[in-house]
């Protein structure tokens, strides 16, 4: 999924259903690309160190914590909580593909 080829939110919510909100901690992650990742954060290791191993981050929202209801099918088929993810990462990457550096998000548009 890449936010350069019109990413849609049914194609957002397909990705957030994939995950299991019980099982890790995840992290929803724009690469230079364009490419939108969510990925577990492996137990024990910090946000730091996660962004150190994939050099190519270019946008990273907050953790969305294991048990919390951020992931899995029950966040996919929230309608507002996922039309809100999109929105902010379709907004913020206009923004963040032209300049350098990794952009934290830790609130949604």
């Amino acid at each position: 999924m890449n936010l350069n080829n019109a990413l849609s939110p049914d194609d957002l919510a397909k990705l957030f259903a994939k995950h299991k909100d019980k099982d890790e901690s995840h992290i929803l992650w724009v690469s230079e690309s364009g490419e939108v990742r969510l990925d577990r954060l492996p137990a024990g290791m910090v946000e730091e160190e996660f962004e150190k191993c994939i050099p190519t981050i270019r946008v990273r929202l907050r953790t969305y914590r294991r048990g919390s209801g951020y992931v899995g099918k029950k966040a996919a088929a929230d309608r507002d909580f996922i039309g809100r993810v999109h929105q902010t990462l379709t907004e913020q990457w206009r923004v963040a593909r032209s300049n350098p550096g990794i952009h934290y998000l830790d609130r949604y548009c």
